[in-house]
């Protein structure tokens, strides 16, 4: 059992090679690309945990992969290798909806101690197996299933349903939704919050018109409620 899957986009040959060598001894699965579009394919056509992803690339820049990764309503953690310190350049791609960066020169064991950072906070290192109504999400596989039939949910429904799994019983701002499934460096609107909201009652809620699940607070924000809901 691998500690997950790492897409390295990066065309150091020698830190390339690093990076593998150290993320495969640690128990991780790796793929590399040294050119910025085959990266960009392969972020694509099979989407691993996390991206180490480099700004200054043949083919395409690491601003413009990371953009479109997040256009294509990709989601997993992405941490940018620059050897660029000015800030303007490190927010610019926090704007494009990096997870976080690093500036080169760095350590080896700062990387991989932010990449497993990053994949606690997403679920990708410990899988857990949510159950509520008919309803079970497994986050292992980032899988959710109703009736025992597999139902497809967009980046956004994922992320906004296993926050609510995470915090059930709570009362929740849409605030607090929008720092926690969109982020805080996204320009992002409640409106953004309640349309998410109803696509994912329509998926879970066995009526979504009078909502079991997912209840309104008036003024507040949502709050989730289950059978008890936990990990097994």
């Amino acid at each position: 059992m691998t500690c997950g899957t790492i897409l390295i986009i990066e065309d150091d040959e020698a830190l390339l090679r690093g990076l593998k060598d150290n993320f495969e001894d640690a128990g991780y699965s790796t793929r590399t690309s040294a050119d910025g579009i085959e990266g960009f394919t392969m972020a694509l056509g099979d989407p691993p945990d996390l991206i180490l992803l480099d700004i200054m690339l043949p083919g395409m820049n690491g601003y413009d992969i990371c953009r479109r990764i997040r256009k294509a309503e990709l989601d997993m953690p992405i941490i940018m290798l620059t050897a660029k310190g000015q800030e303007e350049d490190i927010i610019r791609g926090l704007n494009l909806g990096a997870d976080d960066y690093v500036t080169k020169p760095f350590s080896i064991k700062e990387v991989m101690a932010r990449v497993k950072a990053l994949l606690r906070r997403y679920g990708a290192e410990e899988g857990e197996n949510f159950r509520f109504g008919d309803c079970e999400l497994n986050t292992a596989s980032a899988r959710f299933f109703r009736r025992g039939k597999e139902i497809m949910l967009t980046p956004k429904e994922y992320k906004l349903l296993r926050y609510f799994l995470h915090k059930a019983g709570r009362a929740l701002t849409r605030d607090d939704i929008m720092d926690a499934v969109w982020g805080r460096d996204i320009l992002v609107t409640s409106r953004s919050v309640d349309r998410c909201i109803a696509t994912l009652r329509a998926k879970i809620e066995p009526d979504p018109r009078h909502p079991q699940h997912i209840h309104t607070i008036r003024d507040i924000g949502y709050r989730f409620e289950g059978d008890d809901p936990g990990t097994c």
